[in-house]
């Protein structure tokens, strides 16, 4: 008898993870690995905020909190939603979660009766699609060009739309082309929904602040207030103020949805720990004059890999607005040989020769169900990024110049 579910055999290991995981193994036998497949900042966190977490070890903040986050992380998130992105929004409407993973994948969850719909523009995160699968629900991918600056336009939506669709997942800025959404942009989507009363809005805007030049962020529920009743927002600490670890994410919508949220966290995770949360008050109120760094940081380093991927026989790389990815195309070297006669036929295979010949570990874009692409973070320091794309131009060159017949 199989001990596994039958439903899992749909579900995919995490490609992020799974090629992260190649270059450890690697690095464990000795050789010298450039990890960019990883979507985590290199600051260390903030002063201020691992200050907070020791201070709540220190006065016992250490017991089980209420599932849906202590009130204090809850009334920071409802002013900070008000304050930075005028959202209003009572406490009993946010939830806090493991980060904005298990947000996410908690309002599937909570939502999706078997069979229903979710649309999701490609490329996406990797974990969209099998989070919609593990909750009964089917993904209905819609691909979304590069010309198109990866973003869903309108008409596209409204061909995805059935009458079994039951959310739209936006993520702005986006993981991993670095895509953001304007405010035009949402308005002509919402323009979509308003014929479509019964499809709801999960606006993923975790990179909210790691946006660049003229870029602006906006959010759906702003950009629209009358979807706001059907619209979840999710955010969290983990990308803007360098707190992966610590596992803090949020989300903010209608009671009803935040109620069953919280009735499937009760009975997975109960809640957060209780010292990320307070270290998270102090994260989403307290200063943030750090952020501003962190962010002309990125912009240096994104300046900097999309200048050097362009030397990259085969590359050809768009200058992204936000997050602290870039996207590249690898078509050009699809169908050229290696030195040992090996033809490079997919993104995988590409991603796989630039882990073996050049030591550098990246993120296939089949991974992200957009291909041939692949997915470079650039939250690593100007040396090793330099180093990274210097390999990544070698390896290239390296390449047979004629294309397999």
């Amino acid at each position: 008898m199989k001990i596994v579910a039958e439903h899992l055999s749909q579900i995919r290991p995490s490609e992020t993870k799974a090629m992260t995981a190649r270059a450890a193994a690697l690095k464990a036998q000795g050789k010298e690995v450039i990890t960019l497949s990883q979507g985590e900042p290199d600051f260390a966190t903030p002063e201020n905020i691992g200050e907070a977490g020791v201070r709540a070890i220190r006065e016992g903040r250490t017991r089980y909190t209420a599932v849906a986050g202590v009130i204090p992380l809850r009334e920071a998130i409802r002013d900070k939603l008000l304050r930075e992105n005028d959202l209003g929004y009572a406490l009993d409407q946010i939830t806090v979660g493991c980060g904005a993973k298990q947000v996410v994948f908690n309002a599937l969850f909570a939502s999706l009766n078997p069979g229903e719909q979710v649309v999701i523009p490609a490329p996406c995160w990797v974990s969209y699609p099998d989070m919609v699968r593990l909750a009964g629900g089917k993904p209905v991918v819609v691909d979304c060009s590069e010309t198109d600056g990866f973003k869903l336009k309108p008409e596209a939506l409204e061909r995805a739309i059935t009458s079994r669709t039951k959310w739209l997942m936006l993520n702005s800025p986006c993981n991993p082309t670095g895509a953001v959404y304007s405010e035009v942009d949402l308005i002509g989507l919402a323009e979509v929904l308003r014929k479509h009363p019964h499809v709801w809005v999960l606006a993923d805007d975790i990179y909210e602040k790691l946006v660049y030049g003229d870029a602006r962020f906006a959010t759906i529920a702003r950009a629209a207030p009358d979807l706001f009743n059907r619209t979840l927002t999710v955010n969290g600490v983990s990308k803007t103020n360098a707190m992966t670890g610590w596992r803090v994410g949020y989300g903010a919508g209608p009671i009803e949805l935040i109620k069953v949220m919280n009735v499937i966290q009760g009975q997975i995770t109960s809640h957060t720990s209780s010292i990320s949360q307070y270290a998270a008050v102090e994260a989403i109120a307290g200063d943030q004059s750090y952020v501003p760094r962190f962010v002309a940081e990125f912009e240096k380093r994104r300046d900097l890999v999309v200048e050097k991927l362009n030397q990259a026989p085969g590359l050809t790389c768009s200058v992204p607005d936000g997050a602290f990815y870039v996207f590249p195309s690898c078509a050009g070297v699809l169908g050229r040989k290696t030195a040992s006669g090996r033809v490079i036929e997919t993104d995988t295979d590409f991603a796989m020769y630039l882990l073996e010949e050049a030591g550098v570990a990246v993120v296939p874009g089949s991974g992200f169900l957009a291909s041939p692409y692949i997915r470079i973070s650039y939250a690593s320091s100007v040396e090793e990024l330099t180093k990274a794309c210097d390999r990544i131009i070698g390896a290239c060159a390296k390449l047979s110049r004629e294309k397999a017949a």
